[in-house]
């Protein structure tokens, strides 16, 4: 019996021993299984629950003045989305929510049950990071928040339309934002993070692909005078109940835009009550005819031409001339003038028989290569490229209109282009509102003694001509007015004018080129010479200033005459 317990005994304990041997053994098979066999699988099965793959947003380049100022800039900002798989729609915290981020609470609760199967819905986009703390801070499942960035505008709506704007991911729509929209693009890049059950990141793993930032862009345009000419364009357009106006300044040796605005504009800070018209740069995409601004370019082609010198006196009695049923008027009977008359005068009488002595086609040719009738090559969109007539034939009355700007359509920068030709000795450099860091290489299309002659018959205008009012004080100064009827759906309107004025300081060695234009003045004055010259006179007297020009008038007549002395038409 002693031994029949003995040995019941020691089964028990070889049977106890040997489960004991093959659980360890089956231990150790499933340990070398996970550890070794199924390794893999099991590690990517924990980093589909635990890691992640986030991207990383790419910091979207600067656009500055020349001076280094801000005009777009990415400021860095929160986004706050659901993953709707993991909420609740009826979680009373919505309330809140929607309440503190100012969206439809309703709106949101339907969009979490509609789309309850999926990972990833937007709340609310690109909002100050203390809002989305807050918003954070309600701790509701499902709720996340991620950076991006948002574009901001310091200076409002006084660049708006060079510079443009970008829509809520960051793709250029308008203006500069948009025609250089690759080179201010970064690129995204992406890191392995780890996450907890609530989706917050523990931990970053790796980079997977390193995010770019993009580049800079650096404008041509110098912000004191954007800021100057936005101010005293806005001013002259509320003054006289205007529908609008444009003022483009160029330098004179280099083709680069200083300043460029418009009237009506927009504040691409705050779209909400964006009107589509204002939208449009038009001092690049709106044509018009430029009238008596056009003269002195026609004047120029006359001396090359050799049809008439300096000296040539042109008699324009009786004040009008008649081609068939055509009648071409001045303002009064002046009499017989020689050149610098009948561009200070502003004589179409003048003009236009000066033009019968070369015909159109040495007008036309003139017209062309000082930029008039083709693209700028500016680079921004929307250019419009106007109209410049090229009939087989030219007709008397024809040859005539055109040589004081009527039957062509041009924009501002192509006048503003024109004019610089003229001032800076003949030469056409290719405009640019990218700032250069070496002088562009120019073409000359005007010999420089012509160029000369010219600015001295601009210089006459101001001085005892049409454009009194854009005497500058201690600068001399030369230039062109001009009024020219606007065009509505049936023609000419008889009672709305654009009024118009180009010119250049100091005029003997010119620095910057400034067109004004102003459409639809109201209050019985519409005249170049009336409206768009004062404006002339602040701009570019504060702007020669700024930027250094010395004084070419101590204590002259022309300094001492006030701004606001009248002036005559043109």
């Amino acid at each position: 019996m002693q031994k029949l317990k003995a040995r019941l005994a020691g089964w028990r304990h070889a049977t106890v021993l040997g489960a004991f041997v093959l659980v360890m053994v089956a231990l150790a098979a499933r340990l070398v299984q996970l550890h070794v066999v199924d390794q893999d699988f099991l590690r990517r099965q924990g980093e589909v629950r635990t890691v992640r793959t986030e991207t990383i947003d790419a910091h979207r380049g600067m656009i500055t003045d020349r001076h280094g100022e801000p005009l777009a800039v990415s400021t860095p900002v929160q986004t706050i989305w659901a993953n709707p798989s993991e909420m609740d729609p009826n979680d009373p915290r919505i309330t809140p929510l929607a309440r503190m981020l100012g969206i439809s609470e309703g709106s949101l609760r339907s969009r979490l049950k509609q789309y309850a199967t999926r990972e990833f819905i937007y709340v609310s986009r690109k909002i100050q990071p203390g809002l989305a703390r807050k918003a954070m801070a309600l701790d509701i499942p499902g709720i996340y928040s991620r950076r991006e960035y948002r574009r901001y505008y310091p200076t409002g709506e006084v660049a708006a339309h060079v510079v443009g704007f970008t829509n809520i991911d960051e793709h250029g729509q308008e203006g500069m934002e948009l025609a250089y929209n690759d080179w201010l693009s970064g690129e995204r890049g992406s890191k392995r993070v780890l996450k907890d059950r609530r989706g917050h990141v523990i931990k970053d793993l790796s980079l997977v692909k390193d995010a770019r930032s993009g580049r800079n862009l650096e404008l041509s345009l110098d912000l004191r005078l954007q800021y100057l000419a936005y101010r005293e364009l806005k001013a002259v357009v509320q003054a006289h109940h205007a529908r609008g106006g444009t003022l483009v300044m160029l330098d004179v040796d280099t083709g680069e835009v200083l300043a460029m605005v418009n009237q009506g504009s927009y504040n691409p800070n705050d779209r909400s009550q964006l009107d589509p018209a204002n939208l449009r740069n038009k001092a690049i995409t709106d044509l018009f005819e430029p009238g008596s601004t056009i003269k002195p370019i026609t004047m120029a082609a006359a001396l090359e031409a050799g049809v008439v010198t300096p000296k040539t006196r042109i008699d324009t009695n009786p004040g009008y001339l008649r081609f068939g049923r055509y009648t071409i008027r001045d303002t009064s009977d002046h009499g017989v003038l020689d050149l610098k008359g009948i561009i200070a005068k502003s004589s179409n009488v003048g003009m236009s028989k000066i033009a019968a002595k070369m015909g159109g086609d040495p007008i036309r040719n003139m017209f062309l290569s000082v930029g008039l009738g083709q693209a700028t090559g500016i680079g921004f969109p929307g250019e419009a490229v106007g109209v410049l007539p090229a009939p087989t034939r030219w007709h008397p009355v024809e040859v005539a209109t055109l040589s004081y700007g009527y039957g062509l359509s041009i924009n501002a920068l192509q006048l503003a282009e024109a004019y610089m030709v003229l001032a800076n000795g003949g030469i056409r450099y290719p405009l640019s509102l990218i700032k250069r860091d070496e002088p562009p290489q120019g073409q000359r299309v005007i010999p420089e003694h012509i160029t000369a002659q010219v600015r001295d018959m601009l210089r006459a205008v101001i001085e005892d001509g049409t454009g009194k009012r854009a005497q500058i004080g201690f600068y001399e100064a030369g230039g062109k007015t001009g009024t020219v009827h606007l065009v509505g759906q049936h023609g000419y309107e008889d009672s709305e004018y654009k009024a118009i004025f180009a010119g250049m300081a100091p005029v003997d060695n010119p620095r910057i080129v400034c067109v004004v234009a102003v459409d639809a003045p109201k209050g019985g004055e519409y005249y170049g010479g009336e409206v768009a010259a004062p404006v002339f006179s602040r701009v570019m007297g504060d702007a020669l200033r700024l930027l250094n020009v010395r004084p070419d008038l101590d204590d002259s007549p022309v300094a001492s005459q006030s701004r606001d002395h009248s002036g005559g038409r043109g």
